[in-house]
């Protein structure tokens, strides 16, 4: 397997972080606007000295479970970057990724497993 030198990947990156921003960026306002709409919700209640209706959810803003925090927005980050890395995307080809066949104990690709025009059925379950 061949390595690429060190610029070239820091060129992918540098693309890949461009291509993921304004998905990033847009995640991130709206977990800000969460938070300013409960935090506005709440100092306005103060104001005027009112609960919360019983209809209304209760707004539970505090400094420890704000949703606009360095620790969510790594969360988003790191997710946007896999959800843009996976292999399986709708409408294009699935992956002919490799699998066990418990049964024979050996590994072969999943489009390998097709007979005819059968349809193949991939069961991920687990047995105990």
């Amino acid at each position: 397997m061949m390595h690429e030198p060190g610029g070239v990947q820091m060129a992918k990156h540098a693309a890949l972080c461009l291509m993921l921003l304004p998905r990033f960026l847009l995640a991130a306002l709206m977990l800000w606007l969460l938070d300013f709409l409960c935090i506005r919700k709440k100092v306005l209640l103060k104001m005027k000295g009112r609960q919360d209706s019983p209809d209304d959810p209760p707004v539970c803003v505090s400094d420890s479970n704000k949703m606009f925090t360095l620790e969510s927005l790594r969360a988003v980050w790191y997710g946007q970057k896999l959800d843009f890395l996976k292999s399986a995307h709708l409408g294009r080809a699935a992956p002919n990724t490799e699998v066990m066949l418990v049964q024979e104990r050996r590994r072969v690709r999943i489009l390998d497993c097709i007979k005819g025009k059968r349809p193949l059925i991939l069961n991920f379950g687990s047995c105990s």
